[in-house]
């Protein structure tokens, strides 16, 4: 059983890297509507931040679509993951607290389901980091 087990983990080491890039190219897809939609509009999510009571809601509106624009380039490419993923699990907590707490879990209610969701991938990044497909494993020998 003991080399069964074995046998899987070094099953499992081997797919690590690709595990890590298909949970990199899934956030960035899903960061980028979001971003250019933020981007593109910056003035009505700065007015809607503005409802929701966030603080200095034009530079926040910026910051958000900024940060989420970074992190489609940044996590698409396996560059700087760890700290791009800092700030992104900073959007997500924000998300998950102003917007979709009060609806409950349920994505289908526009719960905090989904962020959560990206919250969980982000910190698997930020602890794993990008993998050997990435270009912080070229350039840094690390994932």
């Amino acid at each position: 059983m003991k080399k069964f087990v074995i046998a899987i983990q070094n099953i499992g080491e081997n797919f690590k890297s690709l595990s890590l890039l298909g949970l990199r190219l899934i956030l960035a897809y899903g960061f980028y509507e979001p971003a250019l939609s933020k981007l593109k509009n910056i003035d009505s999510v700065a007015q809607w931040f503005s409802q929701l009571g966030y603080p200095f809601p034009l530079l926040s509106a910026y910051l958000a679509g900024i940060t989420e624009f970074l992190g489609v380039i940044l996590l698409t490419l396996g560059f700087l993951t760890r700290i791009i993923s800092i700030p992104l699990m900073f959007v997500m907590l924000v998300a998950i607290f102003t917007v979709h707490w009060q609806h409950g879990f349920p994505a289908c209610q526009n719960g905090f389901e989904i962020p959560l969701y990206y919250f969980l991938m982000l910190f698997v990044l930020f602890s794993h980091g990008a993998g050997k497909l990435s270009l912080d494993h070229l350039i840094f020998k690390k994932s």
